[in-house]
């Protein structure tokens, strides 16, 4: 039995959850379900989130705060919503029907500051219908990610504005 594949977008540079978003604007243009589940974000005036009323097909569901993860030292709460997130995506990943394409936004992060175990992770990536496709996205993920996905891509700054930009539709 085939598998789907796996997409990792990580590194410094902005744009990884717009690129796996990109990739959810296709899979809709064919007619593919997308299902983005996002660790570490639980803000609801992105636009991804916002869109989700706007489209069939695609739904996100968000196991973060609206705040930020104190990534040095996560909470215990912050680590059981990631839990939470891990444990959905399992559920999701085991469904009758589960998504042609499933986005686990900032997986990658929430492991490499150890709000999952990768071990968790690894176990929950194993057995992907084969016609369901995965993204991770993450600044930062762990080497067993870069070994485990089929397509790694590092998306790295080059150069930014000294001032912090946010433009809703563009960063958020």
């Amino acid at each position: 039995m085939g598998m789907g594949y796996i997409y990792l977008y990580y590194g410094k540079g902005a744009g990884k959850t717009t690129t796996a978003l990109g990739l959810a604007l296709r899979s809709l243009g064919h007619g593919r379900n997308v299902l983005m589940i996002q660790w570490m974000k639980g803000w609801k005036k992105t636009g991804e989130y916002r869109f989700q009323r706007k489209s069939r097909g695609y739904k996100v569901k968000q196991f973060g705060t609206t705040g930020w993860v104190d990534v040095k030292n996560p909470s215990e709460k912050d680590k059981k919503r990631a839990k939470k997130a891990l444990d959905f995506a399992k559920r999701v990943l085991h469904r009758k029907s589960p998504p042609k394409l499933l986005i686990l936004d900032e997986l990658g992060y929430a492991a490499h500051i150890g709000l999952v175990n990768m071990k968790d992770v690894l176990a929950v990536l194993r057995k992907i219908p084969k016609n369901t496709d995965i993204v991770i996205t993450g600044r930062q993920v762990p080497k067993a990610l870069l070994r485990r996905a089929e397509f790694v891509n590092e998306i790295r700054l080059v150069k930014m504005p000294k001032k912090m930009v946010t433009t809703p539709g563009i960063q958020y």
